[in-house]
């Protein structure tokens, strides 16, 4: 028996309108750009997260499956004394190179900014640090800091500044000053150029009227820049932060922990216990243990970004 017409259309129709709002939805259109990354996230980021998780929990060796053994790795970490080393190393490896790359990279896109003569030239040649390969890097600096043929070294007694070799990488604290300084020149330029584009955005209206008003360089940096500059900061300094916390290729080739693990990170541990160490289950813990702090550094991006509703005109 053939379907009536009259019922067909409106089905028909409907279906047609629903498609057609769904086509035209913004958020739906969103939603499926989004799929193919949210894929890629679950596989490549969410089940190593939740196989690290697992892992940290268990005995597991190389070469054999572990059982289920609680939180028994993180109370051997609990009364590790190299762990807790790690922790203040990576701690003090943190703030110390990203306070520092935040300040000079501030003052180096401060400059570039400025209508300078080849600017587009030094903006380039800025980036290089940045576009090296960490591992080259890392290996330029361990000439730089040899005992023997170190670079440095011999410049300072070339100056009469210093009257015997500096041994940067078998010292203690000359070895995390060194890895920090590396670090440093390796990211400032990555803090710079983020910050250079956000200066570009700020109007240069706001700056004339605040000449106007007999405003210093001092007050203009204080009242004009920095504010506008903040949702910027928040976000680099996030990924500086995160980027420095999380270092491995530059401490690994430099001293590999090394001396008496006085540069040891807790990535750098973590791999030293779980790959060559063969403890997968402890080298898990150790990584699972540095969560809290990513997560800490990602909150203070989004209470930093809060900043934006005001400047917008927004509400609190």
């Amino acid at each position: 028996m053939a379907v009536p017409s009259a019922a067909v259309q409106p089905r028909s129709s409907i279906l047609s309108r629903s498609l057609s709002a769904l086509s035209e939805s913004r958020n739906a259109l969103g939603f499926g750009f989004m799929l193919p990354a949210a894929a890629l996230l679950l596989v490549f980021l969410t089940y190593p997260l939740g196989l690290g998780v697992w892992l940290g929990f268990t005995d597991t060796r190389i070469g054999r499956p572990g059982i289920f053994i609680g939180i028994e790795n993180y109370q051997y970490l609990w009364d590790d004394a190299v762990f807790w080393l790690s922790v203040f190393n990576t701690l003090l490896y943190t703030i110390s190179a990203s306070i520092l790359k935040f300040v000079l990279g501030l003052w180096l896109a401060l400059i570039l900014n400025q209508n300078l003569p080849f600017k587009s030239f030094f903006r380039a040649i800025v980036l290089l640090p940045w576009v090296v390969p960490t591992v080259l890097s890392a290996i330029a600096f361990w000439w730089i800091y040899d005992s023997q043929f170190s670079i440095l070294s011999w410049a300072l007694m070339e100056m009469g500044l210093i009257d015997h070799r500096i041994n940067f990488l078998g010292d203690p604290e000359n070895a995390r000053a060194s890895v920090i300084a590396a670090n440093v020149w390796r990211g400032i330029p990555f803090v710079a150029i983020t910050l250079l584009a956000g200066l570009q955005t700020i109007p240069q209206s706001l700056y004339e009227a605040a000449t106007l008003d007999g405003a210093s360089r001092w007050q203009l940096f204080r009242y004009v820049t920095l504010p506008l500059l903040t949702p910027i900061i928040a976000i680099t300094m996030t990924f500086s932060v995160l980027f420095t916390f999380t270092d491995f290729q530059l401490i690994y080739v430099l001293t590999r922990g090394g001396p008496v693990n006085a540069t040891h990170l807790m990535a750098t541990l973590s791999f030293q216990r779980g790959i060559s160490g063969g403890q997968l289950g402890e080298g898990a813990a150790i990584a699972v243990a540095m969560i809290p702090f990513l997560l800490a550094a990602i909150l203070f991006s989004y209470f930093g970004l809060q900043r934006r509703k005001w400047q917008q005109g927004g509400g609190d």
